[in-house]
Order: structure tokens, then sequence, then C-alpha cells
């Protein structure tokens, strides 16, 4: 069987036209805590109040569906990045700006995403938040359950984080309000002339 790619005559050029925006891949990573998804989620509200079309790829709601089947091993977090990644780019040629907010540890898996997208469709927006101010956050209990030895190969106790090297944004969550931060974000969005 062959696999031809088809050709939709709606095009997100039209799309984007359509929506009076750019669509777009905004990618949130950082450490479990660092503040990823309350970002999004309240940047997804404050787009949807000025009437931009948006998503939330959380990488929580994530395992319940599209990656329910994989584990925490090094290969299946690799390949739920992927997933990830490649459902972020059908919605972006749909026409929305898709958030991703999901830990996405290695450098490797991001910068995969990022080299198979044009220039300037990947945004990496890096939480910053040190390791101590995540764990005092800690919502879900999961650091405390790691140090115990109970959860294995969790990123910033047991397995790797890789802070990004060049990101196209670093939002220092752990002095910045949500606010702020978000206000950050918007202002970014409307310089790279996203959204007006």
């Amino acid at each position: 069987m062959v696999i031809i790619h088809h050709n939709a005559s709606v095009t997100r050029k039209r799309r984007n036209q359509l929506n009076a925006h750019k669509s777009v891949i905004l990618w949130f990573t950082g450490l479990s805590g660092s503040g990823k998804s309350t970002l999004a989620h309240l940047l997804e509200e404050e787009l949807y109040t000025l009437a931009y079309r948006s998503f939330v790829l959380d990488g929580d709601n994530v395992r319940f569906g599209l990656s329910s089947d994989l584990g925490f091993s090094n290969d299946d977090r690799k390949e739920n990045i992927r997933r990830i990644g490649e459902a972020a780019k059908l919605m972006m040629e749909a026409g929305v700006i898709v958030m991703s907010a999901c830990i996405s540890p290695l450098k490797a898996d991001r910068n995969l995403i990022r080299q198979s997208l044009p220039q300037d469709d990947f945004i990496e927006i890096y939480c910053n938040s040190s390791l101590e101010t995540c764990e005092a956050r800690d919502v879900k209990g999961f650091y405390k359950r790691a140090r115990a030895g109970e959860i294995k190969n969790y990123t910033g106790v047991n397995a790797p984080y890789e802070v990004p090297n060049n990101p196209e944004l670093i939002i220092n969550t752990e002095s910045e309000t949500v606010k702020e931060s978000v206000s950050q974000i918007i202002d970014f969005l409307k310089v790279r002339k996203i959204i007006s």
C-alpha cells in the first residue's frame, strides 16, 4: 500500500486569514510544578477573551487518551512527546494557537518537533522555577513519592531535565505572578505579529 499526502484546498494560510491571527505552537516546558499547565490555561482564557482560537494540550490530559497506552520509560516518554508534537502540528494547520504544557525533559525530543516545522512556528517557553520551589508546591504529591522511592524515573529527582539552550521566551514562574507571566506572553505574541 502506498500513502500519498493530500493537499487540501482550505489551507492554513486561509484559516489564519479567517481567524485574524497566525496559528503557532507554544511549547511550555519545565519541571513538574513549574507552572506550565496553570500558565497555559490562563493564557488560553486570555486568548479566548480576545477572540483568538486556541487549545491547550495538557501533558496529564493527553495521557488519559492519546497516550493512555504508554508508561514512563525513556522510549514511552519520547513517543508521548512525538504524539503531542504531531497533534499540535495538525491543530496548527487547522488555524489554532496550540499550547503544549508537558515536561518534555529532553532537548533532543523538543528539537525534533522544532526541526519538523517551518521557522518561527515553534515557540519554546521555558517555565523557569527551581527544583526546591517545584517540590515545595508539589500539588500532586509526586516529588514526595519519588523521594520515598515509590516513583521511579521521575524528572528532577531520578531522571534528568535538560534546560533549553535558546528558548524564545523564559518565564520566571518562581518570582513573577501568573498575571505578569501571561502579560509577558501576550506582549511577545504581539511583537511576533501572531496576534494584533
